[in-house]
C-alpha cells in the first residue's frame, strides 16, 4: 500500500502510528474525537492551581525503548528526569521506616546479596522466586507464581499495582514477565526510573504533533468516527459526524480507539471486558520540597497513596501529584475528603506531617486500563484484522506488555508495520 492513511485516535498509540507511517512516506490524516491530543496521557493549565499539570503521573524505564525512540524522533529525547543511578525509594507510612532498592547497573544482579540494596526484611532467594514466572500458566496470577512475604507486600505488590494497575492476587503474571526480562532481567541501568521534567504534554504530544504537522500530516480534533463502512476484505469508507471519507485503493486505516469504543465500531471483535480504575491527585506547594532520599518519587506503603512525583516549578514552587492504582472503590468517594487524605500521606513523604493542605486537584480515570486479568489478557486482539487496509493499536491490543505508555506506542508501531511503514 502506499496511500492515504486515516489514523483514528490521537493517544499515544495513534500519534505513535501516524509517526511512523509519515515517517516511511506515508501521507496520513489523523482524526481526534476530543479536542485535544494525548488521551490519557496529557497536560493542560489548571486555573485553580495557577500552573499545568499532567491528568495523570505516568513513570518510565530507561528499558522503554520504544518510548524513548518516540521521544527521539520529536526531538524531546532531554525530556525525562530521574536519578542518575537505579533506584526505587520507599516509605512505610505506617511504621516510618523508610528503605530505597538499588539494583547494580550491570547485568550480574549481585545487588541482591547487599543487605543495604533490597528490600528490609528480605533475603536473595526470595528474589529468584521471580524465575517462576518463566514457566507461569496463561491463566496464573502474580500471587499464585510468587506467593505471599515481605518481598511481595514491600516490592512485588507496589510494582504490579504501577505497572499492570491490579493487585496481584488478580494480575496477570504474563504481564510481569516481560516487564523483568526488559529491566531487572538486563542489568540495573535499564531500570532507572524516568518521569517527565515539565509534562506528558511538553514530552510526548505537542512535539509528536509538530513532528506531524511539519511532515505534513493532517490534524483535525472533533472528529467522532460513527462507523466503519466494509465491503469484503477491505475498508471502504470511514462515516465521522463531520462526514463520510470514502477510502480508495490504496488508502488504510488505523483504529487506535478504547476497547469499547473499537468493540461497538467492529461488531464481533474480540477485546478485554472491564476496567480499572487510577485516582491521582495534585498539590500545589509555595516551596521547593524534597521527597526522602531526594529522588523525584517516592514509594508508599501503609496509607492510601501508591506513589508520590515532585515536580519544580519556574517560579520557585513545585506540584507534589499522587498517584492510586487498582483504584475502583477510592473513584467512587467525594473529592474533598479523598483529596484531604492523599495529602496526609503526601505531606508525611514530604517530611512535613499535619501541614496544612496546599491548593489540590483531583484527577479519577475511572477506565485508566483494561483490566489485566489472566481472562481479560486473553482477549487481546493483534494489531491485524479481517481487513487488508485496517490495523489495531492500543494499549489493549496484545503487545504483549502491560497496559502501559511503552505498550501502547508499541501498538501503534506495530500496526503502522503491519499497514506496511518501516518503523
Amino acid at each position: 500500500m502506499s496511500g492515504r492513511v486515516h489514523v483514528v485516535g490521537a493517544g499515544l498509540a495513534g500519534l505513535a502510528a501516524a509517526l511512523s507511517l509519515s515517517a516511511a512516506g506515508r501521507p496520513v490524516t489523523l482524526h481526534e474525537a476530543a479536542g485535544q491530543a494525548g488521551g490519557r496521557c496529557r497536560s493542560y493549565f489548571d486555573k485553580a492551581l495557577g500552573c499545568r499539570i499532567d491528568n495523570g503521573n505516568h513513570l518510565l524505564m530507561a528499558a522503554n525503548r520504544a518510548a524513548l525512540g518516540f521521544l527521539e524522533e520529536v526531538g524531546a529525547a532531554g525530556s525525562l528526569t530521574g536519578p542518575a543511578e537505579p533506584l526505587f525509594p520507599f516509605l512505610d507510612l505506617a511504621s516510618g521506616e523508610g528503605w530505597a532498592l538499588r539494583p547494580n547497573p550491570g547485568r550480574l544482579g549481585w545487588w541482591i546479596l547487599a543487605p543495604g540494596r533490597r528490600v528490609p526484611g528480605s533475603r536473595p532467594l526470595d528474589y529468584l522466586k521471580a524465575l517462576r514466572l518463566l514457566a507461569a500458566r496463561p491463566e496464573a496470577t502474580v500471587m499464585e507464581v510468587l506467593g505471599p512475604g515481605p518481598l511481595m507486600e514491600r516490592f512485588w505488590r507496589p510494582l504490579v499495582v504501577a505497572a499492570l494497575n491490579a493487585q496481584p492476587e488478580v494480575a496477570a503474571a504474563s504481564l510481569l514477565t516481560p516487564v523483568l526480562k526488559e529491566t531487572f532481567g538486563r542489568g540495573g541501568r535499564w531500570c532507572r526510573p524516568l518521569i517527565a521534567r515539565e509534562g506528558l504534554g511538553e514530552s510526548f504530544v505537542e512535539p509528536a504533533l509538530a513532528t506531524l504537522a511539519a511532515r505534513g500530516a493532517g490534524i483535525g480534533f472533533g472528529r467522532r468516527l460513527r462507523a466503519v463502512e466494509r465491503d469484503g476484505g477491505r475498508i471502504a469508507a470511514l462515516d465521522f459526524a463531520e462526514g463520510r471519507i470514502a477510502l480508495a485503493e490504496g488508502e488504510a486505516a488505523v483504529l487506535a480507539v478504547p476497547a469499547p469504543v473499537a468493540e461497538a465500531l467492529l461488531p464481533g471483535l474480540r477485546v478485554p471486558q472491564g476496567s480499572s480504575a487510577i485516582v491521582n491527585a495534585h498539590y500545589r506547594l509555595d516551596d521547593v520540597a524534597a521527597l526522602v532520599g531526594g529522588a523525584p518519587l517516592l514509594g508508599l506503603l501503609g496509607g492510601t497513596a501508591d506513589w508520590v512525583f515532585l515536580r519544580p516549578l519556574a517560579d520557585g514552587g513545585a506540584i507534589a501529584s499522587v498517584t492510586v492504582s487498582a483504584a475502583d472503590r477510592l473513584a467512587e468517594e467525594p473529592a474533598e475528603p479523598l483529596l484531604a487524605r492523599l495529602w496526609a500521606d503526601t505531606a508525611a513523604a514530604l517530611g512535613r506531617p499535619g501541614a496544612p493542605q496546599p491548593p489540590g486537584r483531583l484527577v479519577k480515570e475511572k477506565r485508566a486500563t483494561f483490566l489485566q486479568t489472566p481472562e481479560q489478557v486473553a482477549r487481546r486482539p493483534g494489531c491485524r484484522t479481517a481487513w487488508a487496509n485496517l490495523a489495531l493499536a492500543g494499549d489493549w491490543t496484545d503487545t504483549g506488555l502491560p497496559a502501559t505508555i511503552e505498550g501502547a506506542i508499541r501498538s501503534g508501531r506495530h500496526a503502522a508495520a503491519t499497514l506496511g511503514a518501516a518503523t
